[in-house]
């Protein structure tokens, strides 16, 4: 159901703090033009908020982002929500653990999923963030869930927070939408020290014992 006016404007801190992460997206240089979408989940609510469709990210504040149920109907927002968001919806209806999604066409990453190829684990960062290779998942078109299926399908059973979607781009997940973007920074970051490499020669691979200790460190030890 669609807001009245004078309903509109509700979750607005949670809409500004998305808003303000789609800068990340332009300061790391994963998107161009209007391209691109970060989205999050409304706590204890059957809702999420994503990027209008179509936005300026010079322009992006809270009122370029939209509230939507979990089927992708707009509840609050004077912004048409991004193309994705029927993908979005699908991720959020299926994997409850998820908290925040990222979309981008980021240029190395991109040029990997142009090829069909996972991006191999051959780094100690990739160990750390993503427990392995970075994924393929299936072509899809845009428009509706098709894109979340073939989301949700290529992440069960991965611990890459990261796919590569066939033809398209990256889509990233996390427990919160900040954890999404900074998967979304790191994708791109490996997909182009791996394309370096692979230019010098053969990568050489990481033993599946190493990246399991990696993983497992990073994700319960490392930080504050």
């Amino acid at each position: 159901m669609t807001a009245t006016l004078t309903e509109r404007g509700t979750h607005r801190v949670q809409r500004a703090h998305v808003a303000a992460l789609h800068a990340e997206l332009t300061r790391y240089g994963l998107v161009t033009w209007t391209s691109g979408n970060v989205s999050e989940r409304v706590p204890g609510e059957d809702l999420f908020v994503i990027k209008g469709s179509g936005v300026s990210y010079d322009d992006l504040s809270w009122e370029g982002i939209t509230v939507c149920d979990l089927d992708g109907g707009v509840v609050d927002g004077v912004r048409k929500p991004s193309s994705d968001t029927d993908a979005h919806a699908h991720v959020y209806r299926e994997m409850p653990e998820v908290r925040g999604q990222v979309h981008t066409h980021s240029p190395y990453a991109t040029a990997w999923a142009a090829r069909g190829e996972e991006i191999p684990c051959v780094l100690t960062a990739m160990a750390d963030e993503f427990g392995g290779p970075i994924p393929v998942g299936p072509f899809a078109l845009i428009g509706d869930d098709s894109i979340g299926r073939g989301v949700v399908t290529t992440l069960r059973g991965s611990r890459s927070p990261a796919v590569l979607m066939r033809n398209h781009g990256v889509f990233t997940v996390g427990p919160s939408a900040r954890a999404a973007v900074k998967a979304a920074v790191m994708t791109e970051d490996v997909a182009r020290t791996v394309h370096l490499s692979r230019l010098l020669g053969d990568p050489l691979p990481i033993a599946q014992s190493d990246v399991d200790a990696l993983y497992a460190r990073y994700q319960n030890v490392y930080g504050q």
